[in-house]
């Protein structure tokens, strides 16, 4: 892998979007609902929650991020035994996908959402943030070539200057950290890198520092907070929640035991009625996560090789007779549109926000359905992951990835009415994305002292799992 360089002029929309976004066109609603603005969207959405303190809704919407300023969440449509419909966050991810699957907005820019996340919150920061070093522009990443790409161009064209795109893989450095400035190999000498957007997804804190003197969009503190780790994260939506309390705002979420030993995951998937998922808290993109709905299940996860001590195991949300039963009852897949075979899918739904000076803003929106038909009852032998699994990335046998562009839902005329939402059920995901990202951020602020430094003692408390611990940078 080698170091490329853009420079303005060199977007090219056939590398940076799947080639079907490129004549698809935006369906009405979704474009509606992007124009919106936060005005509109608060007053909708406390015209509909009237528990919301719209004071505390227009401070949410309106605040920007230290940390973690571009983020996506993974949303299910549920319902519960009352036909209660609800929006629920699975996960967040700091460097989320989705550029690549959104359909323009403006069909006169070219750059579509790229623009929008680099002009309004990428390049603000750069100018916002004070004494930083001399150096050069860059994007660091280790996947998704097509998104890190379009960044590097757009990063270019918006700036006017070149930009290097620089592979982060694992044992595979082209970057060194010299006293909390990023130096990259350009191959005539080490250069210095003034501010970059991270697209490192796997394991980025055993390659760059959790806070840096060079500006990182988002810094690896983000990740640590719960961007990418799903027990932390946990724990911050619990945080935003008992502190909101008198707010009405929440985030909703599968009840979730985090911090379990494995000996302990079948005591928690039982009290769970033996349906639950079980996950690695620091995986990406599908990896680590165990659907559990039998003993056969159970006992392929126990037998499992894990990198880790501490797990998390969180309600599953299925379908109606097979769903984790909790303290606040059932949640169960609202999912899509029957097809003409009758058969109706799970699916998730991405959102990615990004937020500058004047707050958040939507960036893209797309869905996944699973591989199979989310079926009524459990048959002997089916695969629950195979209904209920979504991610489109999958891991081949030489390391590398690829994608199954053929479960994607596009949000066009043609895909979007699969999936069943209407704007109030945007407005929902839109609300739910930024009080995730918002206490996640608020997470990393608990992180780093007023000089700027880790706080690993009490990080260690807080995630108390040894071996990731001893992986992050120090």
């Amino acid at each position: 892998m080698t170091i490329e360089h853009f420079r303005a002029g060199d977007f090219e929309p056939s590398r940076h979007f799947y080639p079907r976004v490129l004549n698809a066109q935006l369906h009405p609603l979704v474009r509606n609902f992007l124009n919106l603005g936060n005005t509109r969207i608060l007053q909708r959405y406390t015209h509909l929650h009237p528990e919301a303190d719209p004071q505390a809704v227009e401070q949410l919407l309106t605040t920007k991020p230290r940390y973690f300023r571009w983020g996506g969440a993974d949303l299910f449509l549920s319902t519960n035994e009352e036909g209660l419909r609800q929006i629920v966050v699975i996960e967040t991810n700091s460097s989320p996908s989705g550029q690549k699957s959104m359909p323009i907005l403006d069909e006169a820019d070219e750059l579509g959402g790229y623009r929008r996340l680099i002009g309004r919150s990428f390049l603000p920061m750069v100018e916002a943030r004070r004494r930083l070093p001399s150096g050069a522009l860059a994007v660091l990443y280790d996947k998704n070539e097509m998104e890190a790409s379009g960044y590097a161009a757009t990063i270019a064209e918006l700036s006017g200057e070149e930009v290097m795109m620089v592979p982060c893989h694992r044992g595979k450095p082209l970057h060194r950290i010299e006293d909390g400035v990023i130096e990259v190999d350009t191959g005539n000498g080490w250069k210095p890198i003034r501010a970059c957007l991270r697209y490192v997804t796997q394991q980025p804190w055993e390659r760059l520092p959790p806070v840096s003197r060079t500006a990182i969009y988002n810094p690896i503190v983000a990740c640590l907070a719960g961007g990418r780790n799903k027990a932390v994260a946990a724990k911050s939506y619990d945080l935003f929640n008992a502190m909101n309390t008198d707010t009405g705002l929440a985030i909703r979420m599968p009840e979730t035991i985090w911090d379990v030993a494995r000996t302990e995951v079948p005591m928690w998937v039982q009290s769970m009625g033996g349906v639950a998922v079980v996950k690695n808290p620091y995986s990406n993109a599908g990896q680590g996560v165990y659907t559990i709905t039998n003993d056969e299940e159970l006992a392929s996860f126990m037998d499992s090789e894990q990198s880790y001590d501490r797990f998390i195991v969180q309600a599953l949300i299925g379908n109606f007779r097979w769903s984790s039963r909790t303290r606040t009852g059932r949640l169960y897949h609202v999912g899509t549109i029957p097809d003409k075979r009758g058969r109706l899918f799970a699916a998730d739904i991405r959102f990615m926000v990004g937020a500058g000076p004047e707050g958040f803003f939507p960036v893209a929106i797309y869905a996944r359905r699973a591989r199979e038909a989310l079926e009524a009852e459990l048959s002997e032998g089916s695969s629950s992951w195979d209904m209920l699994g979504t991610n489109l990335s999958v891991k081949q046998s030489d390391g590398s990835w690829t994608t199954q562009t053929e479960r994607l839902f596009l949000v066009d005329s043609r895909d979007f009415n699969k999936l069943g939402i209407g704007v109030d059920d945007l407005i929902e995901g839109y609300l739910q994305t930024v009080m995730a990202v918002s206490s996640i951020d608020a997470m990393a602020k608990r992180l780093i002292t007023q000089k700027s430094v880790f706080r690993r003692r009490f990080y260690k408390q807080l995630n108390p799992d040894p071996r990731f611990v001893d992986e992050i940078m120090q």
